[in-house]
């Protein structure tokens, strides 16, 4: 068995409660303005990214980082919502696409206007661009 050193540890620690602290308060400025959580924004952006052709939900899925059972429900929610719309796959007559709607651009630019001043507020006035850099850099490595 190996046993991760002190120092292993110790930024083990500090980056979980750094990613903790920082989502939490980004969702909490979220919600105070009324706006769905930060998974509805990620799927908005990804959706956002790609071809007018969409991402099939499993391709979704993996930048996401959300169970398989908990996508569906996101989808089926934002599909509800207006947000995102399902169409058939034209690589594949069998599959289904999500794309974005023009109602979801505009949820994800007002989402933005908060999501990005607490971001700052979260990151940006704790670190100089330096550090940023390094942190952005050391963190890459770890994906």
């Amino acid at each position: 068995m190996v046993i991760p050193s002190e120092h292993t540890q110790k930024a083990w620690a500090a980056l979980f409660r750094a990613h903790t602290l920082a989502h939490e308060a980004i969702e909490a400025e979220l919600k105070k303005a009324g706006l769905p959580n930060l998974s509805w924004y990620d799927v908005l952006w990804e959706l956002e990214q790609t071809s007018e052709c969409g991402l099939r939900a499993f391709e979704l899925q993996p930048k996401l980082l959300l169970p398989q059972y908990g996508m569906s429900r996101l989808i089926n929610r934002m599909e509800a919502q207006g947000l995102i719309a399902k169409h058939d796959c034209p690589e594949d007559g069998r599959g289904v696409a999500l794309s974005i709607t023009d109602q979801g651009r505009k949820t994800r630019l007002k989402m933005w206007a908060v999501y990005g001043p607490a971001m700052q507020k979260a990151l940006g006035e704790k670190l100089s661009e330096n550090e940023m850099v390094q942190l952005a850099t050391m963190l890459k490595k770890l994906t």
